[in-house]
């Protein structure tokens, strides 16, 4: 195949960045923690908070995520007493 390249494998500039990377920009960004908790506070005044969304999240993090499920099943026609033998 002459498309083999398009086709995974390692390409530059995949995957997650160095941690030293990531490092780098938290201290670029600690200075500014002032600032952006007094901007945080206009912005929450004026009701806008998208803009130091961003800040917060690459500064402290994401917070964790929790995703709630609620599975129903449904069964028709089955008689559980049939299936288990209760002594």
């Amino acid at each position: 195949m002459d498309n083999e390249s398009n086709h995974g494998g390692a390409r530059q500039g995949a995957g997650r960045k160095p941690k030293i990377e990531e490092i780098k920009l938290i201290e670029k960004l600690s200075p500014m923690d002032d600032i952006a908790l007094d901007k945080l506070k206009m912005l929450l005044e004026q009701g806008d908070f998208n803009a130091l969304k961003l800040f917060f999240e690459y500064r402290y993090g994401k917070a964790k995520q929790y995703i709630e499920s609620d599975s129903k099943v449904h069964l028709t026609g089955i008689n559980l007493q049939d299936l288990v033998k209760f002594e």
